[in-house]
């Protein structure tokens, strides 16, 4: 009998023991929500009602709750999946894509499965602050979340360590838990249904963790213990985002901080700049700058059916969730890629100036809406600037600037047409639906124009490129992984000849 492992954790029930009891919570659920048991129906409908009254007239904490409940949405958990393992498969690491391609798709049907099959109508609450459609139980929010970002921390669990580890595992558990309680507040599903979603996620957690060990065994590796070392400890150079850099001295330090309080200044002079613009704009709003009125009437006037179809496509692109799905597949890619942070950190800043100078700008201006019909519901007050368009801008001219920046085919400048073309759409789209001004789409181009001129002179995304272009020898250019290109770099120098 082979001697134990003495280096790996021992391994202990309380996995086990917590499947079992998540398992049956959701079969009792299940059963009792199928036969609308009263005293669950009863606490169900009366928690909703509770939570419903406290909430209906609090305006800050909806406005959370639906920023939390985006972040268990269909479209931005499956992104993340589909983003990490495009991750992945840039580092050869398929097992761990085919897990979370596999997690994720067993987690959507599940969702439609047992929603078909229970077939519970939503909550009805006297102060409606969401819709929610489909039936309600089990929460796909609740599910896709837990599912979904369960196994990214399994995933990546062997890249954290120490109080690192301890943090990316307060935040999943935390994250999931929010979008949970969200979906209560903002009165779209009962209590049961989340819980319920949370007990079959984590039984579909384990299910899928266990079949991944059953492949590890038939390849002849170690078994591990997924909570303990994550899904393939062994992967760890891989699940490492970046390549640890020497650490920095006082005249990095001062480097960087001249750089941050640069991109404050700088942000604070183009909101001023793009402010005080909408100001002289919106000084008297009888004039026609730009067509201002008479652009947004003839677009309303002849609108169409078909028209009217591809603007929402157009105007979808430039949602919050789409600018935020596309930003972080570019930063996992160029993660993956370049092992460095400078691209991520330029597109981080980029977006998040972005967004917090449109709220700043939209709060002073406060411009009304086009006087016409409006094809959206729920737009904010101010129509100036336009966000969609700020947003698609900043997003896909940074995409151009990584990806020529960083790369020497001649299919990089092909990466000129959807920084150009996505704008215009999402421009285009706006007035059409009646969103915005002329005016106020000049002034998202204007705020585009200066802060990704400002962000790119400070940040510079694409040094780390040059200066690894400008190192003698072939081994970066062959795109080779920072570690081994060092090495390999080392053994010439050291072999004669």
């Amino acid at each position: 009998m082979p001697a134990p492992d003495r280096g790996r954790p021992a391994r202990t029930l309380t996995p086990l023991v917590t499947v079992t009891v998540a398992a049956l919570i959701f079969a009792v659920l299940l059963v009792l929500v199928r036969l609308q048991w009263l005293p669950l129906e009863s606490v169900d409908h009366g928690t909703a009602a509770d939570v419903n009254r406290l909430v209906a007239g609090d305006h800050a904490l909806v406005t959370v709750a639906k920023a939390v409940t985006l972040l268990g949405s269909t479209a931005v958990v499956y992104g993340v999946s589909g983003t990490v393992a495009s991750g992945l498969a840039f580092r050869k690491r398929w097992r761990l894509v085919i897990y979370l391609l596999v997690t994720g798709a067993g987690a959507l049907v599940l969702d439609t499965v047992l929603k078909s099959l229970v077939g519970r109508l939503r909550p009805v609450v006297a102060h409606p602050v969401a819709r929610g459609t489909g039936n309600s139980f089990p929460s796909g929010h609740s599910l896709g979340s837990i599912v979904c970002y369960g196994a990214v921390l399994l995933v990546f669990l062997p890249a954290a360590r120490g109080r690192w580890r301890r943090a990316f595992i307060s935040v999943v558990v935390a994250l999931v838990a929010l979008i949970g309680i969200s979906r209560i507040l903002l009165g779209v599903h009962y209590l049961s249904d989340v819980v319920g979603a949370w007990a079959i996620g984590i039984t579909w957690l384990a299910v899928t963790a266990f079949a991944f060990e059953l492949a590890r065994r038939s390849a002849g590796q170690p078994l591990t213990d997924p909570l303990q070392e994550g899904l393939e400890p062994e992967a760890i150079a891989d699940l490492t985002p970046a390549e640890p850099e020497s650490a920095p001295g006082r005249a990095r330090t001062r480097q960087h901080a001249r750089i941050a309080a640069g991109i404050v200044v700088a942000w604070v002079l183009i909101l001023g700049i793009i402010a005080g613009v909408g100001e002289l704009i919106t000084k008297d709003g009888d004039r026609d700058v730009l067509g201002d009125r008479t652009i947004p009437h003839w677009l309303a006037t002849h609108r169409t059916p078909g028209l009217t179809r591809w603007s929402l496509i157009f105007t979808t692109f430039g949602t919050t969730v789409a600018i935020v799905i596309v930003a972080l597949a570019t930063c996992v890619v160029f993660l993956a890629i370049t092992r460095r942070w400078r691209p991520v950190i330029y597109l981080a800043t980029l977006m998040l100036g972005e967004f917090s100078a449109f709220v700043a700008t939209a709060a002073v201006v406060k411009r009304p809406r086009p006087d016409v019909t409006h094809l959206d519901h729920g737009l904010s007050i101010s129509a100036y600037p336009s966000g969609h368009v700020a947003a698609t801008s900043c997003v896909y001219i940074a995409i151009a600037i990584l990806v020529i920046g960083h790369t020497r085919g001649w299919w990089r400048w092909l990466f000129l047409i959807p920084a150009v073309i996505m704008p215009v759409l999402a421009a285009l789209s706006g007035m059409y639906r009646g969103e915005h001004h002329p005016t106020d789409v000049v002034g998202s181009l204007l705020f585009s124009a200066l802060w990704l001129t400002a962000t790119s002179l400070l940040v510079k995304p694409n040094a780390d490129s040059r200066r690894a272009r400008r190192r003698p020898g072939p081994i970066r250019s062959a795109g080779l992984p920072g570690r081994q290109a060092a090495g390999l770099s080392a053994d010439s120098r050291a072999r004669p000849g």
